[in-house]
């Protein structure tokens, strides 16, 4: 498939080379999927204004871009050669607290999802470049996605959208997946 060059401003989230393709399934996946919430939950956005309903959508949609984004070779390799820029990315991905802020919804939950999340993502994040960072990743995805559905009253949006932070974070970027690929 012939790559794109991406432009400077877009690499945190392509990479610097995309193919067409790529970007539009990970396009079409966050569009699909905010539009899904959007419309399967109308009390998500019912009673707020119009401001918070589109920021909340967008924040929701750049989660969901992430998740497949993140498990791209460009986007793996651009962070891979900049160690400080994946640090960065982590501390300050507060995307959760954001939306649940927006929406109304339950903050100590997000706020535990989120803790947990980026806690997880920095131990993983810690063992780049040793045979456990994968497996470490999975078990703490799996643990969080697990005990997830017990945090009380969680919205079912706010899972959907909790569960696919954490993959997006912890497990989609958090790992280096293609750090072996690229030794070869």
């Amino acid at each position: 498939m012939k790559q794109l060059q991406i432009p400077s401003y877009l690499h945190e989230l392509f990479g610097e080379r995309q193919s067409r393709g790529v970007i539009a399934i990970i396009l079409l996946f966050g569009g699909v999927l905010t539009a899904l919430l959007y419309f399967v939950f109308p009390e998500m956005t019912a009673a707020l204004p119009l401001w918070r309903c589109a920021l909340a959508l967008l924040l929701m949609f750049d989660v969901f871009c992430g998740c497949i984004a993140n498990f791209t070779a460009s986007t793996s390799h651009y962070y891979a050669a900049r160690k400080r820029h994946r640090i960065l990315f982590i501390s300050v991905h507060v995307h959760l607290i954001l939306i649940a802020l927006l929406l109304s919804s339950d903050i100590v939950n997000a706020l535990i999802i989120w803790a947990y999340t980026i806690a997880a993502a920095f131990i993983v994040n810690a063992l780049n470049g040793k045979q456990l960072q994968l497996v470490t990743a999975g078990l703490l995805l799996a643990f969080g996605l697990g005990c997830m559905p017990m945090l009380p009253a969680i919205q079912p949006y706010m899972l959907a959208i909790g569960s696919l932070f954490m993959l997006k974070v912890m497990f989609s970027f958090a790992v280096d997946h293609y750090s072996a690929l690229s030794s070869q």
